[in-house]
């Protein structure tokens, strides 16, 4: 089991092409994680939320096709779920997590549970936006506040499961939309639990995964590029997980927000210039960063 998304996420802005300075072709191919040199400096760019937009699922597979991106978490509640699966079959390459969702926090566009959940949803049948309470939403639409059941949260993270595995076979592991372990002790042992049984336990801290964050400026696009690249020069030795949201700064994305978060499509288009970005390539291929995904973390 992954770890989980606790925010909303950042973002991004303008697509690098294809034909950018530095092909895919030159990028560090990974090898078995943890033999050869200890000096290796190995990388999964993890993108989040595939599933839940157009603008998302055409950035994902841009950001892996062109750029470093090596692993997707996608949400199987998500309203462009099927597209999300079709795009996902048809790059088995890239590494696959089921991004277990029981939130729904955008105020313009929402999402429901695959099976009957009473205890998980608002009065118009969607989820509640929120884990925890917030000023700006309150006890009143946090799940943590309410009434949950585990029944319910069990058979609702079992149909996501299944679907997914159905829909998309090559997933490897799961991990939580907005830290959904954290609304009790019992839903985290639930989640680990359901991971080993349907064969998609993958813990990264198991395996000595370090976190990165944005560590300089990111409100632009331009900005984003520039504090990426500074990152992956300063990058040393070892395993590192670095998670975002792509997507596209098109009208989809413009009318999506929820209160605190209202630039959202800027945002988002900025981790696409950055992850496809000319830049950012030269330094993983000059560097020899490997690119990894999770599957590479527990071999073949």
């Amino acid at each position: 089991m992954v770890g989980e998304d606790r925010g909303m996420g950042q973002a991004h802005r303008s697509l690098s092409l294809a034909g950018a300075l530095l092909g895919l072709a030159t990028l560090a191919v990974p090898g078995p994680v943890g033999a050869g040199d200890d000096d290796a400096i190995r990388l999964i760019v993890r993108g989040d939320d595939m599933g839940s937009s157009e603008s998302s699922n055409r950035a994902h597979i841009d950001c892996y096709t062109d750029g470093v991106m090596r692993t997707v978490e996608v949400m199987a509640v998500g309203p462009w779920f099927p597209e999300a699966a079709r795009l996902l079959r048809e790059n088995p390459g890239l590494d696959v997590g089921l991004h277990l969702a029981l939130t729904s926090e955008w105020d313009t566009v929402k999402w429901r549970p695959l099976t009957t959940a009473p205890s998980l949803v608002e009065e118009g049948g969607w989820f509640f936006p929120m884990i925890w309470p917030n000023e700006n939403y309150g006890k009143d639409r946090a799940l943590k506040e309410q009434a949950w059941k585990l029944d319910e949260i069990e058979g609702e993270l079992r149909a996501q499961i299944e679907l997914t595995q159905r829909e998309v076979p090559h997933v490897s592991h799961l991990s939580g939309h907005m830290g959904i372990s954290a609304i009790g002790e019992e839903v985290g042992a639930l989640v680990k639990r359901l991971a080993t049984e349907y064969g998609l336990d993958i813990d990264p801290r198991e395996h000595g995964v370090q976190g990165l964050r944005w560590d300089g400026p990111k409100e632009t696009p331009a900005e984003k590029i520039e504090t990426f690249a500074g990152m992956l020069e300063k990058l040393g030795p070892g395993t590192w997980v670095f998670v975002d949201h792509p997507a596209y700064d098109v009208p989809e994305m413009r009318a999506v927000r929820h209160v605190g978060y209202e630039n959202v499509a800027v945002d988002r288009q900025g981790v696409v210039e950055a992850w496809t970005s000319a830049k950012a390539k030269e330094i993983v291929a000059r560097r020899g960063i490997e690119l990894i995904g999770y599957r590479d973390l527990v071999g073949p």
